[in-house]
């Protein structure tokens, strides 16, 4: 799924000059797919988490290894780890599929204190995010 067909408002269809990819609704976003640089899908963000204290994001929620819900596993990704295609209308997380089984994860119910210092640390090492907001492509 892309954010053109979740696009409930109109917003990016058929309006070269409307607010995207720049600036884009976050409901837009949740249900978009992402694929690694070898295009192979890791899966597709369940939620996106604000920090309301700068008024920035701050992760994504994606869900890897799903089948018909089952086995599911929750992690989050910096944002800043995370591309924008816009050619293709997905995310890229430049991640070995592999590597995914390692990284910082939780299930659907039981989700960790994303407020927690070390929690953070731990998941942007691991990402080893630098920028602030996702690049586009």
């Amino acid at each position: 799924m892309n954010y053109t067909t979740r696009d409930t408002m109109g917003i990016y269809k058929d309006n070269l000059s409307g607010p995207g990819p720049h600036l884009m609704g976050a409901e837009t976003l949740v249900g978009n797919d992402v694929f690694n640089h070898k295009e192979e899908s890791l899966g597709d963000i369940k939620e996106i988490m604000l920090d309301v204290t700068n008024g920035k994001v701050s992760y994504t929620v994606l869900s890897f290894g799903s089948f018909l819900g089952m086995g599911e596993k929750l992690f989050a990704v910096p944002w800043g780890a995370l591309t924008l295609d816009t050619n293709k209308k997905r995310f890229v997380l430049n991640v070995e599929k592999d590597s995914l089984k390692d990284a910082p994860g939780f299930d659907k119910k039981n989700w960790p204190n994303m407020a927690d210092k070390s929690w953070s640390k731990d998941v942007d090492t691991y990402y080893a995010a630098r920028k602030p907001g996702p690049r586009v492509s």
